[in-house]
């Protein structure tokens, strides 16, 4: 069973999902800030960043900020494996693809004009590299077996483990003499388990970079039989890449320390270059002698601890790809990023290039510059001695993964990852770049466009939509006339460069100007009873919370917020709160009116109010049912009688501010016989209470002005405008002849109205 782990693998096998998220303070402070709709605004694509969103076919984006011609990138394959390792050419010009999962080498016409035809399969994880001989055969490595297979390049028939010839198999390794052919090597106690990378020498020898441990193995694979020579034995957990300089040196960069050794004829290794990242996964050769090494990888982080292997051999290996599950016990971060350094013969190192966001997986000397393919995003770069660089070309997939250059012309074929797919780098007569698209925002006007100074030789083209993505619905291309954009208006917009031979063009701007929307009133409520900022409150007075009845439904976002605002309560009082927002940013002033039951006519209550909440006096309006309606305009913001406007009315409401009527009060002394003197009195009490607007809510009575006592109605279900009580009132005996008292009886409407009449009644003494 085989369950791939990062942690069995170095940098060139974990891919990460670039995180991109940077956002300068100054610019969040100037996003707080609304910006008024009214005033034009300027997209402006100036860097390699913003012009690495679009899409070029045949430019070159630079480093600082221009595109130009660049090389044109063509899809030559989709294989059916998941990844395509190495690349090899030969002299016919034809390719050999090391694919994994399946694992497989396939041969293919650089151009091909039919199926690839599969050379080789084997039941491997994946076949690592791939190389033609000097004797026109194609050898191929396997992981995680650690074989090389010598494979007949012309073969018709597919070739497996059973048919190839196994020139090295790391299985079997056994004594052997050192490379100085004097000295005794024994059977290594830990025997490789990777093969990462092959190189020939001028001899036709054949070297073989391993991992774990990390040594370089070499064999003559034209002899029948040839033993395998440990020609290089590191301390470093894997030998990772290989080069040869131009004394017939051979180069090789490591997986632990980062190092590049330097390995005379004989076997002698010395280190160039100790690497501040972990792992070296590339090497190039400048015809100067300047050596360009690839690092990644934090030291001291993503050990490669040993790979369980016992008996024949059950692998368990794990490669981290994007979403997926950490292998346990092994560390699965992904390394920062790449760092390039040159280092060139009688001069201190140099870190030449560096991005955080890629992993750098093959490097190719031109004579145009140091190709570098990256992983995450699948890129091209291009960089200069003096460190200046250029993205020439995107791959249709997430990594680049080695390149092969084509003999005898300038061209280069490209294996890339996820999903495995050959590409081919070469001359092209198209140079046209398409632009990220601009989110407006918002149905926009568009008008000039600003070019840098000095560009020249490009055709500016633009279409505009209403869908984010310009498959369909969208307007054909137009060609820019008189630097204005002649596409009509749209939510989104995309411009087009075509650059003409020797053309050049700098940071590209658009002016636009978003179609004005009217503002929205998202919720409000009406709360008799309560006033805001009341005056001269004497005391700790009684509050009143307003909350947004639909405020903790998560549904709406408020500019001024939905948590519930303090009033006091005040039953002459009537406080309205609303809450509004304008998609442009434009400031808002409100208007209120009010509009009885049964009426036509909005009557303006308030204008210009500039907070989002507003009391008035419920003294001044007749009782009676009524809605309030808010108005939000822009005007503000706007150019005079051009200003939009939005609103909302509220439910209905009733003011209320009229006390109940307390008539037919009387009071009848019924007091009991009794033999002797001091005798209880008890009274019957009765009252009518009336109300205009609104049902009773309750009554209460005072004996000689002490405390309030609740009073039910006759029926005892206080539901109506008139009520009628009756009650008796029993006294404690009192002495003397005869006693007078005070009964005060109130009643309260719904809206804590109240109504008030007292009585004098005497009782006698029996």
């Amino acid at each position: 069973m085989l369950v791939f782990s990062r942690a069995f693998f170095p940098a060139r096998f974990c891919f990460r999902l670039s995180l991109l998220a940077a956002a300068a303070f100054g610019l969040a402070l100037a996003a707080s800030r609304p910006a008024p709709a009214q005033l034009t605004r300027l997209w402006t694509q100036s860097h390699i960043d913003e012009f690495e969103k679009g899409t070029p076919e045949g430019v070159a984006i630079t480093s600082d900020g221009h595109l130009r011609e660049g090389p044109g990138l063509t899809e030559l394959l989709t294989t059916p494996s998941t990844f395509v390792w190495s690349v090899a050419t030969d002299k016919d010009g034809l390719a050999y693809l090391a694919t994994g999962s399946p694992a497989t080498v396939l041969r293919v016409a650089e151009k091909p004009a039919a199926k690839p035809f599969t050379l080789f399969e084997t039941k491997d994880v994946s076949v690592q590299a791939v190389r033609v001989g000097p004797d026109g055969w194609v050898y191929a490595a396997t992981l995680p077996s650690g074989k090389v297979y010598r494979l007949k390049a012309d073969a018709t028939a597919q070739q497996d483990e059973s048919t190839a010839t196994v020139v090295f198999d790391a299985s079997k390794l056994d004594a052997s003499t050192a490379a100085d052919g004097k000295t005794s090597v024994e059977k290594p106690a830990n025997k490789p388990r990777y093969i990462w990378d092959l190189t020939f020498d001028p001899q036709g020898r054949l070297y073989i970079a391993t991992g774990d441990p990390g040594a370089v193995y070499r064999v003559d694979p034209t002899h029948p039989g040839a033993q395998p020579e440990e020609f290089f034995k590191s301390d470093e957990a894997h030998i990772r890449s290989l080069a040869w300089d131009g004394k017939g040196n051979l180069l090789a960069g490591s997986d632990g320390s980062g190092l590049v050794y330097r390995i005379n004829p004989q076997g002698k290794g010395y280190v160039l270059f100790e690497a501040p990242e972990r792992e070296i996964t590339a090497l190039a050769v400048a015809p100067d002698g300047t050596l360009y090494a690839a690092c990644v990888g934090e030291k001291g982080h993503n050990p490669l601890p040993p790979l369980p292997v016992q008996g024949a051999g059950t692998v368990t290996i794990t490669i981290v790809q994007p979403s997926s599950v950490q292998a346990v016990n092994a560390s699965t971060s992904v390394p920062e990023g790449t760092e390039i350094y040159a280092l060139t013969p009688n001069q201190a190192p140099r870190k030449l290039w560096a991005d955080k966001d890629e992993v750098v997986y093959a490097l190719d000397r031109r004579a145009d510059g140091l190709l570098a393919l990256t992983g995450n995003r699948g890129r091209l770069v291009r960089i200069q001695d003096d460190g200046s660089y250029a993205d020439i070309g995107h791959l249709n997939a997430q990594q680049g993964l080695s390149l092969a250059p084509v003999a005898g012309s300038e061209e280069v074929l490209i294996g890339a990852g996820n999903t495995g797919r050959l590409f081919l780098l070469g001359s092209t007569a198209t140079h046209e770049y398409a632009s990220d698209v601009l989110d407006a925002g918002a149905l926009s006007r568009f008008g000039l466009i600003e070019v840098e100074p000095g560009s020249t030789g490009y055709e500016l083209f633009t279409r505009t939509g209403n869908i984010e993505q310009p498959v369909r619905g969208w307007t054909d291309w137009q060609p820019v006339s008189n630097d204005s954009v002649a596409s009509p208006a749209g939510r989104f917009l995309q411009w087009k460069a075509v650059l003409r031979p020797g053309g050049v063009l700098g940071s590209v701007g658009v002016n636009y100007l978003p179609v004005d929307t009217a503002p929205v009133i998202d919720d409000m409520v009406v709360v008799p009873g309560a006033r805001l900022n009341p005056q001269n409150q004497i005391g700790q007075p009684q509050t009143v919370n307003i909350a947004f009845p639909s405020s903790d439904q998560g549904s709406v976002s408020y500019d001024a917020g939905s948590s519930a605002i303090q009033a006091v309560k005040d039953r002459t009082a009537i406080t309205v709160r609303w809450a509004a927002h304008d998609d442009d940013g434009d400031k808002l002033i409100y208007s209120l009116y009010l509009r009885g039951d049964g009426e036509i006519i909005w009557r303006l209550l308030k204008d210009n109010i500039t907070d989002t909440a507003y009391s008035f006096d419920a003294t001044l309006v007749p009782d009676g049912g009524y809605q309030i309606k808010v108005v939000a305009s822009n005007a503000p913001s706007q150019t005079p009688g051009t200003a939009l406007t939005g609103d909302k009315i509220s439910d209905r409401f009733v003011i209320d501010t009229t006390p109940p009527v307390i008539s037919a009060l009387h009071a009848t002394d019924e007091s009991s016989p009794c033999p002797a003197a001091p005798c209880p009195a008890a009274f019957h009490v009765e009252f009518d209470a009336d109300d205009a607007g609104s049902p009773l809510a309750h009554a209460e009575y005072s004996l000689d002005a002490g405390p309030w006592q609740f009073v039910a109605p006759v029926g005892t279900l206080s539901d109506s405008r008139h009520e009628h009580y009756d009650f008796r009132i029993t006294l404690p005996a009192a002495p003397g002849p005869t006693s007078q008292h005070l009964i005060t009886v109130r009643a309260y409407d719904r809206y804590d109205n109240v109504g008030v009449a007292k009585t004098v009644v005497q009782a006698r003494q029996k």
